[in-house]
């Protein structure tokens, strides 16, 4: 828990970004009756029957201390899927920093060596020596950031029926460019100090 708060207060760097990934589902469904339009005195009216076209997954990618985020839309949550958001934060997203700390949970895609199973080895390990994990304890997911982030993507944008991987693509660029445009960064206020006081118990007696 410490290493994740101690990265949390590190002075922010362009040269060394702290990133927060997580990932969420979307189940997508699709009308099968024209919704009412809002009208004097009512609300807008959908049917209660839809219909399912499946499930896509949503990796949160944020760094959190600039104000920045982005959702990639996947048709599933794999190793290869994971590898190829971790590209991107080296040659896409962050080409210039040195060095990229990734704060994730323990899950098991949630690996470096995910870029060996994807990538030849040149191309791996070019980016695996740019990228750090630091890794949420077991039961405390709540310290990632990109939790926040995902929290706020369901309730302004995903709260709804949305009925295709293409709908559900420009939703959330569009969620994610207004955010991007406005700053939007978060306040972390919850420190090393503060936690050995909340969190006494989770410490060792000595």
């Amino acid at each position: 828990m410490e290493q994740v708060l101690d990265t949390y207060q590190r002075p922010v760097d362009p040269n060394r970004p702290v990133v927060c990934v997580d990932e969420i589902s979307k189940t997508l469904h699709q009308q099968v009756r024209e919704p009412l339009p809002p009208c004097a005195g009512q609300g807008a009216r959908e049917d209660y029957e839809y219909r399912r076209n499946g499930t896509r997954n949503l990796f949160m990618i944020t760094a959190p201390f600039v104000g920045w985020r982005t959702v990639q839309v996947t048709a599933r949550r794999t190793r290869v899927d994971f590898a190829l958001v971790l590209k991107d934060l080296v040659d896409k997203h962050f080409p210039t920093a040195r060095q990229i700390t990734v704060v994730c949970d323990n899950l098991n895609t949630h690996k470096l060596g995910v870029l060996y199973d994807v990538f030849n080895p040149a191309t791996a390990h070019r980016l695996r020596q740019k990228l750090t994990f630091v890794y949420t304890p077991k039961h405390a997911s709540w310290l990632n950031i990109a939790e926040i982030e995902n929290s706020v993507l369901q309730r302004q944008c995903l709260q709804r029926r949305i009925p295709d991987e293409e709908t559900l693509v420009a939703e959330t660029k569009a969620w994610y460019t207004e955010r991007n445009t406005h700053g939007a960064p978060v306040d972390w206020r919850f420190t090393t100090d503060q936690a050995r006081i909340k969190l006494r118990k989770l410490y060792p007696s000595i």
